[in-house]
């Protein structure tokens, strides 16, 4: 089991402290926390996944009229679509396909928003007519993911004995984002991964995990455990940002999904993203043997990262790790 705090104090209380010193030693030993108290109402959670089912149960032909483009990383993502554009081995010249399907969300972008204008990220989310309560639950759903970030993001200012407002204010128009995932059922005896091993590229992610399970990180010797919390707890890692911004103090760690269980597999992750214009780099003097302090444009690396998810895509810029673990 991941390790597990108790965040029911927010960041006002006198356990703050407390709080703050266990999420700093979970960021930097596994990179995993499993967080309780988080406010989140366990209706809302339900709710959830009712409307992720639900969007996967829909018809080929809804799913292929609200298909991601190019040009608008929105909707529906086909089962098999996304491969990590890597060999699979250094022996390889394949690149295995993740067995999974998707629906992307992005941050609803208020219409004037100067951001909008600034950045072509930024855009109205695909609602689907056919789920009517489909935009309220995810957005009832988005605003508690709000609130426990704020939670998150003043207690990682803390534990670097950052400027909390100054902080926050890389996130006042957030590329936060949020995939909803489906993951069919695989061979119980096929321990290929239906998503590859991966960093992700973000801030932190939050995660309500799905009891059917699958998900596994890697500890520092290589081996990989599955991702065990309490029922009741969301499931936080640190991002590729994160692990820069604190000059390699906390973690970006490996994982994967396989989903052996012989059961259908959903899940909801929240990426939480700063804004396109912050620029992302060491706040603190870096640990001793940590390289990777090249600052990184917010908006740039996030377009690579979606841009080099369709097939057949290679990044640009090979100084970009873009999530992937032969950087």
């Amino acid at each position: 089991m991941v390790p597990v705090v108790d965040i029911s104090g927010g960041h006002t209380s006198s356990s703050f402290a407390a709080t703050v010193a266990q999420m700093a030693n979970a960021w930097a030993d596994v990179g995993f926390v499993a967080i309780t108290g988080h406010g989140v109402d366990p209706s809302l959670l339900g709710s959830m996944r009712r409307v992720v089912q639900d969007v996967f149960a829909l018809s080929d032909d809804v799913k292929a009229a609200n298909m991601i483009e190019p040009s608008n990383y929105r909707g529906f993502i086909p089962l098999g679509f996304f491969t990590p554009n890597r060999p699979d081995t250094e022996d390889s010249e394949t690149v295995e396909a993740d067995r999974y399907e998707g629906f992307k969300l992005h941050w609803e972008c208020p219409s004037g928003h100067p951001a909008a204008i600034e950045c072509d990220l930024y855009g109205p989310n695909r609602w689907l007519d056919e789920i009517p309560e489909m935009r309220p639950v995810v957005l009832a759903y988005w605003e508690a993911c709000d609130r426990v970030s704020d939670t998150l993001l003043r207690i990682f200012a803390q534990t670097l004995g950052l400027d909390t407002d100054e902080f926050l204010a890389m996130f006042d128009a957030p590329i936060t984002n949020m995939t909803l995932l489906h993951y069919p059922p695989q061979d119980p005896e096929d321990e290929s991964p239906s998503f590859h091993p991966h960093k992700d590229t973000n801030a932190f992610t939050i995660l309500f995990p799905d009891p059917v399970g699958g998900l596994r990180l890697q500890k520092r010797d290589g081996s990989w455990i599955d991702a065990e919390c309490p029922a009741d707890a969301l499931l936080i890692n640190i991002g590729d940002m994160m692990e820069l911004w604190s000059g390699g103090r906390f973690v970006s760690t490996p994982h994967q999904v396989i989903n052996t269980t012989g059961a259908e597999r959903y899940s909801f992750p929240h990426f939480v993203v700063p804004t396109h214009s912050a620029v992302v780099q060491p706040l603190v003097d870096p640990v001793p043997g940590f390289d990777r302090v090249d600052p990184i444009p917010v908006g740039h690396w996030s377009a690579e990262v979606w841009r080099t998810n369709w097939p057949d895509q290679q990044p640009a810029d090979e100084s970009l790790h873009l999530g992937t673990l032969d950087a």
